[in-house]
Parts: C-alpha cells; sequence; structure tokens
C-alpha cells in the first residue's frame, strides 16, 4: 500500500532550487528540474547533512552536499563522485493540479 501527501504548491519550488519537507517522519529534498520535480532522502549517504541545503544542477537533476561536495542525481539517489558511495532513497511524485505530492510506500 503507498500512501501520497500533499507536500507543497508547485508555485514555491523555483527551477534549480531544493526545498526541505518532512513527510510522516520522513526527511525528504523536494528540487524542481528542467524535466519535472523530484524526491530524495534529505540526508547525504555519507555524513548527515541535508541535501535540501545543497545546490540543485536543474540541467542535470543533481543536487551537491553542501558539506562535502558529493553529487547526487535527483532521479535515481545513486551518488555521482566520492565521498559518498551509497545511495539514497528516491520517492515517487505527482502533481496534482497546482500541488505537490510525495507517494510512500
Amino acid at each position: 500500500m503507498t500512501t501520497r501527501v500533499r507536500v507543497c504548491a508547485l508555485e514555491e519550488l523555483k527551477v534549480g532550487a531544493a526545498l526541505g519537507v518532512v513527510v510522516e517522519g520522513r526527511e525528504i529534498c523536494l528540487a524542481r528540474c528542467a524535466d519535472g520535480v523530484r524526491a530524495i532522502a534529505d540526508l547525504c549517504s555519507h555524513e548527515d547533512y541535508n541535501l535540501s541545503d545543497g545546490e540543485v544542477d536543474p540541467e542535470t537533476c543533481e543536487v551537491e552536499c553542501w558539506a562535502h561536495g558529493s553529487v547526487f542525481s535527483l532521479v535515481t539517489g545513486e551518488p555521482q563522485n566520492l565521498p559518498a558511495t551509497r545511495p539514497v532513497a528516491t520517492y515517487a511524485v505527482e502533481i496534482v493540479g497546482d500541488d505537490v505530492h510525495v507517494v510512500l510506500p
């Protein structure tokens, strides 16, 4: 069973920006890329820093951890460089009208 939770209005997410939200106890990083909105776990897998505080590249759909420079794919959650070696969780996103919803497993 999955749960769909409204997290923000689409207009709150600017292209190339990230937003940290807590959804049912899970810290999630939302980011608006050139191809839509993506959601991944908001904690870097290298150390517990919020990815939502990092820079988003809307063209490559990646976010950089501000603390140590690891870059994560917002599509797959996979790290693109060191020091991170483990992926972070990804979540499905649905746009319903003008609202952004995250789908939790």
